[in-house]
């Protein structure tokens, strides 16, 4: 499926043209056809002999309507650049043709029409020869040019091969399983309810998928499809969609919205990008200067921070964050064109480096400028380890969603940044930066480090004091531990491998004073308070964090040993009798109640045992 835009003069005959190829007035609008005059987006198909079914999106030619031919010249393969014969290049031919150069469209027909008005052949080449030198100048070579007229057929059969053959070069749509369709047309039909249209990119739709405006989030389903007027289940991508929507009313729908699969696309208020600004407007753009941000169908208001210069001259190039003053929905690679607001003019356009930088960036930092160059210029695999930086790993749907590759560029790139160790792998699906998970693993082994220090006589860490201090989650705390040979886990404990208890000559002997009276009555021992005056707290819990000795409660505290013994048979009465109560457990170790209980209440909170009345049975980690 492919698509076109017309483009050029309002006296052009762009709309004859698109008549004369395909049947179809492209004017729909009363006033239009009254004025004879393009002011809305117009619509028509044109079936090719290849059996391949052309979209064409008519925009309007007079500059009073500029910001409407935006809307609907974003999604276009290619362009038809409607130049009429009696008149020549005009200004607003230049202003189209710049659009179409800042939006990347390169595949241009020029259409010379009009041609039955003059006889001159001279007057022809003169024409032909401005065209040229506008073409030149513009950086485009070798453009076809096809001269018709809509009025006689002259030309027309040759233009729609010219079509063919632009077309037949260029790669097919990919199908990127995300669908991304940007509303240039809202209506009602009654009993059907709201009717959107647009060009569809990204991704195939298909009756009763589940669907979402963006950027309200407003979700609805397909109920019905239609392109270029036929009933179809699934419209793909490249081609011009009409969707009739189940669940969203008229009324929450305006030109601008896109329509994609939930969640895949979230608004954003903040981006990053690549400038370039014409050559040919009067005023330099100014740091924090108000544009208009064209993007898509969407347009907002948006301020410029310009992040290398004060100012930025007709025809330089540039970095710059967006600030729009309110959400859009964008995304890394997309093209935008932006103009002055008042007196309306078009400055320049550029490409999206990151639609959600999540921060304002620092002027004036070359590092920050390095690593947008980076995701603008770099190999597949680097823009890949830039996209998965950030707190957390990222989703391989995610990081296609970002980068607009396909499942195999997906796969290429992945295989390359682990080879070369741009990323980290965390499991099936998820990826992290190399940079970002070096990052987190020197905070922990800094942290660590601090921790030992301060505290000699402990082990380490717990993993939630660990993970509160980094502000990070234990999913990927864990991660990082297990796969870094710096650290390791040790009974709930999180340590540098290098850091182990060392008692003094005096410690070691209050430490086998613990010990000894522990095991002088093991399961009947003195209490945690009375382990402190023998030995000193700092001692005693590292016992505790060393598992010489198990707390049970605030104060008491059994030899590793006796409460192993008391753990195997608490298992195996239950396993045998499905219960046992304190009596039995006080009884069987010539203990107390006291003692049995706090055993008990301990292993109930372990999972070990469940209490019951006043019994305990089976628990969960039995």
């Amino acid at each position: 499926m492919r698509v076109i835009g017309t483009a050029g003069h309002v006296d052009h005959g762009k709309s004859t043209l698109v008549e004369a190829l395909s049947g179809i007035n492209p004017d729909r609008l009363a006033e239009e056809q009254d004025r004879q005059m393009t002011i809305d987006l117009g619509f028509a198909w044109l079936d090719l002999a290849d059996g391949e079914t052309l979209g064409i999106v008519d925009v309007p030619g007079h500059r009073d309507f500029i910001e409407n031919m935006l809307a609907g010249v974003g999604g276009i393969d290619a362009a038809l650049l409607v130049i009429a014969a009696d008149e020549g290049i005009m200004p607003q031919t230049r202003e189209h043709l710049a659009i179409l150069e800042l939006l990347d469209i390169h595949n241009i027909i020029i259409v010379l029409s009009k041609i039955d008005l003059i006889d001159d052949p001279e007057w022809i080449e003169l024409v032909e020869l401005e065209i040229d030198d506008l073409m030149s100048g513009r950086g485009f070579s070798d453009l076809p040019i096809v001269a018709v007229s809509a009025h006689s057929g002259a030309g027309l059969d040759q233009l729609v091969e010219t079509l063919q053959r632009v077309l037949g070069q260029l790669p097919q749509r990919v199908n990127y399983h995300q669908p991304r369709l940007p509303i240039d047309r809202v209506f009602v039909i009654s009993g059907f309810g709201a009717v959107v249209t647009g060009t569809l990119s990204g991704g195939a739709l298909a009756i009763g998928d589940s669907v979402e405006l963006q950027p309200s989030g407003v979700a609805g389903r397909i109920r019905g499809l239609q392109s270029y007027r036929r009933n179809v289940d699934t419209a793909m991508p490249g081609s011009r969609v009409a969707v009739n929507i189940a669940g969203i009313s008229s009324g929450d729908i305006q030109r601008g919205d896109v329509l994609t699969y939930p969640r895949q696309l979230q608004p954003t208020l903040l981006a990053d990008a690549y400038f370039t600004q014409l050559d040919d407007i009067e005023r330099p753009l100014a740091h924090n200067a108000e544009v208009k941000i064209f993007c898509g169908a969407a347009e907002a208001i948006a301020n410029v921070r310009l992040l290398e210069s004060d100012t930025l001259a007709p025809g330089s190039a540039g970095w710059l964050q967006l600030r729009l003053r309110e959400p859009m929905p964008l995304s890394r690679a997309d093209r935008f064109i932006l103009r002055y607001p008042s007196p309306a003019e078009t400055i320049g356009g550029g490409l999206i480096v990151n639609a959600h930088p999540g921060r304002r960036l620092k002027r004036f930092q070359p590092e920050i400028i390095r690593q947008m160059e980076q995701a603008l210029s770099g190999t597949p695999a680097e823009r890949l380890a830039l996209a998965a930086k950030g707190d957390e790993p990222q989703a391989r749907r995610e990081l296609q969603k970002r980068l607009g590759y396909s499942d195999d560029e997906l796969s290429l790139a992945l295989a390359e940044a682990l080879n070369s160790g741009l990323i980290r792998q965390l499991d099936a699906q998820r990826y992290w930066a190399a940079e970002s998970w070096h990052r987190l693993s020197r905070a922990i082994e800094t942290e660590l480090a601090n921790y030992h220090r301060a505290n000699p006589l402990r082990l380490g860490m717990r993993r939630p004091a660990l993970q509160s201090r980094l502000n990070t989650k234990l999913g990927l705390l864990d991660a990082i531990v297990e796969n870094d040979e710096r650290f390791t886990f040790e009974s709930g404990f999180v340590r540098l491998r290098e850091h182990f208890i060392r008692f003094s000559d005096e410690q070691r002997q209050n430490a086998d004073r613990v010990m000894q009276a522990l095991e002088a009555e093991p399961y009947s021992p003195p209490g945690i308070a009375e382990l402190n005056r023998l030995a000193g707290e700092e001692v005693v819990r590292a016992l505790s964090d060393l598992r010489r000795i198990v707390n049970v409660s605030d104060n008491i505290a059994f030899a590793a040993k006796s409460y192993d013994q008391l753990v195997a048979e608490v298992r195996r009465h239950i396993t045998d009798f499905d219960e046992i109560d304190a009596k039995t457990l006080r009884d069987k170790f010539g203990s107390s109640r006291k003692y049995a209980i706090a055993v008990l209440d301990h292993l109930d909170s372990l999972g070990i045992t469940q209490r019951v009345g006043d019994v305990r049975k089976r628990g969960r980690n039995l």
